[in-house]
């Protein structure tokens, strides 16, 4: 961790534009619980997302999409009381503002003050403009989302990488203009050629964080499950783990049976 970042007392949105400013890589990582989030904010990240992956590394849905606003309020409110360094930035989930820009601004606001979040996250472009517009007016910061959808996953059809043709890149470099002109604080680009994650973080004022979108962009984020090799069953190419804790984790219960099958746990100093 740089002595720079060591310097920062509260991550705020400011704060993200001035590490763009300066050329300073933004760190970001998931969580949704209050002990990971406790130990990954006294590590020095930068920005936490409380993500609507949490469907599917915690619940065990299929897709990021069944997860509901309350759940999601439930994990973000868990993460808050942990940080006292990043900023937290929590999904909106599918079917809460897509379509309806009231019902977009009534769930924004559920979860700033049901969970002490201090952000926002929206999957989209352009079609959500009026929903992203409700909800700054609030007051509320947000976070964009293009490339790779989840939530779309069903328009999409697969995972595959986006953008690599030329009209969609182009759909994409215009919505992430459009982003960053109703007011968005910074971008996530999800899944995306490099170069085109390179022009856009080059064109765009605002900080663009990415997920497989190459090393030009201003940040990176994972999933914490699978940086921490807690997952085993997705491997994309822009994965790299760092630990492999679903091994780890094996073998301590295995252990633990043997010690309980065994009569060795607990021993003499165990016990009162």
């Amino acid at each position: 961790m740089s002595t720079e970042s060591n310097k920062i007392v509260r991550v705020t949105t400011h704060v993200l534009q001035e590490m763009k400013l300066r050329r300073i890589k933004i760190s970001m990582l998931t969580a949704y619980d209050y002990s990971i989030a406790k130990i990954i904010d006294q590590a020095g990240i930068d920005v936490i997302l409380v993500g609507d992956s949490a469907a599917t590394v915690m619940a065990g849905y299929q897709s990021t999409l069944p997860i509901t606003l309350n759940e999601m309020i439930y994990h973000a409110g868990s993460v808050v009381k942990a940080v006292k360094r990043a900023l937290v930035v929590v999904d909106l989930p599918f079917g809460t503002y897509q379509g309806n820009s009231k019902e977009a601004l009534s769930s924004a606001i559920r979860i700033m003050k049901e969970t002490g979040a201090h952000a926002i996250k929206i999957e989209g472009g352009a079609e959500i403009s009026e929903s992203i517009t409700r909800i700054l007016t609030a007051g509320i910061p947000v976070m964009g989302h293009l490339g790779l959808t989840p939530q779309s996953i069903h328009k999409f059809g697969t995972y595959v990488v986006r953008a690599r043709e030329k009209d969609e890149a182009e759909k994409l470099l215009e919505d992430s203009h459009v982003l960053q002109n109703l007011g968005c604080f910074a971008i996530v680009l999800e899944k995306i050629p490099s170069a085109l994650g390179k022009q856009v973080a080059g064109e765009l004022k605002i900080p663009v964080v990415g997920i497989g979108a190459g090393s030009g962009v201003d940040g990176q984020v994972l999933v914490l499950h699978d940086m921490l090799g807690i997952t085993q069953d997705f491997s994309p190419r822009f994965l790299r783990r760092y630990l492999h804790l679903s091994e780890e984790i094996n073998s301590a219960v295995q252990h633990y049976i043997n010690d309980v099958k065994t009569g060795d746990f607990p021993n003499e100093k165990e016990q009162y």
